[in-house]
């Protein structure tokens, strides 16, 4: 049986900690690797990610994408990545098997590493290159994003994008609680948030209902 080791915040995660702790085989690891690869490589000409970001990629996009895997095991439907850029956390999930996953992307360059990594690793995922306010792809179930916008522009963004009752999962940094308490001028919104597996400062923000008030 393999044992997780307890990594330090401050020392970057291994990607044998991190299959442990996501509990992924190998074949999945190989398509990430090959992901993380790319990435590198694409990140020399386009500014895909924070460049500090990539001295501990495996905590910073790869677990802290993965770690929605579980909240969306059950999906019914379709899935929209708003703002995916380099395919967090979308294009993770569906490496690690989730369905019906829509990465909504405008800027041409990271579209373009999207297909790369779609192409190299068999994702599922479906690349819609636009802007969230032209998307006219199917409507989602459940909203994700990470670092895309302010939560109140992703709720009114999502709003017209999503069914009726869609549930957002949405990875926040340390301003989630004001970003939570502005947005509750104009949203009735039901919530829960989840610790961060990545980010001691950060949340899953699970909603499970919003409205206009």
């Amino acid at each position: 049986m393999m044992v997780c080791s307890e990594a330090e915040s401050n020392v970057a995660l291994s990607p044998d900690d991190f299959a442990c702790q996501i509990s992924v085989g190998p074949a999945v690891m190989e398509s990430l690797s090959r992901y993380l690869s790319l990435l590198q490589k694409w990140q020399k000409r386009f500014n895909l990610v924070g460049r500090s970001t990539l001295d501990d990629p495996w905590r910073r996009h790869f677990l802290d994408s993965a770690q929605l895997a579980p909240f969306v095991a059950e999906n019914p439907g379709e899935i929209i990545d708003m703002g995916s850029g380099a395919g967090f956390p979308g294009l993770v999930l569906s490496i690690l098997g989730v369905p019906n996953v829509h990465l909504v992307e405008c800027d041409a360059n990271k579209a373009e590493f999207l297909r790369q990594v779609i192409r190299e690793t068999g994702a599922s995922a479906r690349i819609h290159r636009e802007r969230l306010e032209q998307y006219d792809g199917p409507d989602a179930c459940c909203l994700i994003s990470r670092a895309c916008a302010p939560l109140d522009q992703l709720l009114t963004f999502g709003a017209e994008i999503s069914v009726p009752d869609a549930r957002a999962l949405f990875l926040k940094g340390k301003t989630w609680s004001d970003e939570l308490t502005s947005s509750q001028a104009l949203w009735h919104i039901d919530h829960t948030s989840h610790s961060s597996l990545s980010d001691p400062n950060g949340i899953v923000l699970e909603i499970h209902e919003f409205k206009h008030r």
